[in-house]
């Protein structure tokens, strides 16, 4: 496969892009965007059969099933590196191998609506959480191991508004393309 061809595969939406100013308006709009993730997944997938399920959204690529298991794997991640971050100075965060993690039993077999449910419940969290961070709140950071990098809860903010729409284009695009 071309390159650019599969570069679009893999990231429908494109890269995340680093915004010049998080601005309230910026971060309000990502923290909406977060609160309706679940909502918006759930359309996408809940009337789905079980063989478009196990379908990849790229050759070599996660199935739809393994990718609705990663966002919610993910996105639990984030909201306890945002309540380490707001409880201790720049913590050293657990990164972790969502490759493997994405290979595991329940990623590859789990019915969906257990996670579709659980997400509903931890963004509703994340939204709440994200909402109430004030702006010394919001210069909070972490460092993640695997960059040796501090990221701020601003920045996290926009890259986990970003991951759930990336993810969901994988679903949405490989709909199109299939016709369903």
């Amino acid at each position: 496969m071309e390159n650019s061809a599969l570069e679009k595969l893999r990231y429908p939406i494109g890269k995340f892009i680093i915004p010049e100013i998080y601005s309230s308006e910026y971060l309000n709009n990502k923290i909406a965007e977060i609160a309706s993730f679940p909502e918006r997944l759930k359309k996408e997938v809940i009337d789905l059969t079980e063989e478009q399920l196990e379908t990849p959204y790229r050759q070599n690529g996660w199935t739809i099933r393994q990718v609705v298991h990663h966002c919610a794997d993910s996105h639990l991640n984030c909201f306890i590196r945002i309540k380490w971050s707001l409880t201790e100075d720049k913590p050293v965060i657990k990164a972790y191998h969502e490759d493997r993690w994405a290979e595991l039993h329940d990623n590859t077999t789990m019915p969906i609506q257990p996670t579709l449910s659980f997400l509903e419940g931890l963004h509703f969290r994340l939204a709440y959480l994200m909402n109430s961070l004030s702006e010394a709140n919001l210069e909070k950071s972490f460092i993640h191991p695997e960059h040796n990098a501090a990221f701020q809860l601003k920045e996290i903010i926009g890259t986990y508004a970003w991951h759930g729409n990336h993810h969901l284009a994988h679903i949405t695009e490989l709909k199109k393309q299939k016709g369903w």
